[in-house]
């Protein structure tokens, strides 16, 4: 068993940065992929980002390429999603996501294959 827990999120003006982070605790953290996703009223959960667990492998929705960048330090269990430029259509629940791998380089970009899921933080960005 996995225990996600997310922080940072908050308002922002558009063009402004934040910061998420991803707590885990449980079982070994670096057994785990990790992503981020995110839900926005009325919509479904989409892809963000998603990071192996060696970290060598990274993969980002077209809509947020050049602007976050997903990283993880496995010595304090946590992965991050630095968000910089952004838009009003970034307001959404951003929600981490683990999933059990023992490919050190392995990424999903799809809900399926994630395990553990956080409660979600949310962000809201103002025009």
């Amino acid at each position: 068993q996995v225990q996600l827990v997310e922080s940072g999120g908050g308002l922002v003006r558009a063009g402004g940065s934040l910061r998420l982070s991803c707590a885990a605790s449980g079982r070994t953290f670096r057994v785990y992929a990790m992503g981020w996703f995110r839900q926005a009223p009325g919509l479904e959960r989409e892809f963000v980002a998603a990071i192996s667990w060696s970290g060598g492998s990274t993969n980002y929705a077209y809509s947020v390429k050049g602007r976050f960048t997903i990283s993880r330090d496995n010595d304090k269990n946590t992965v991050y999603l630095q968000m910089n430029s952004l838009k009003p259509e970034d307001t959404a629940v951003y929600y981490c996501a683990a999933a059990l791998t023992y490919h050190s380089d392995y990424v999903a970009m799809s809900p399926g294959p994630y395990d553990y899921w956080g409660q979600g933080t949310q962000v809201t960005v103002s025009s």
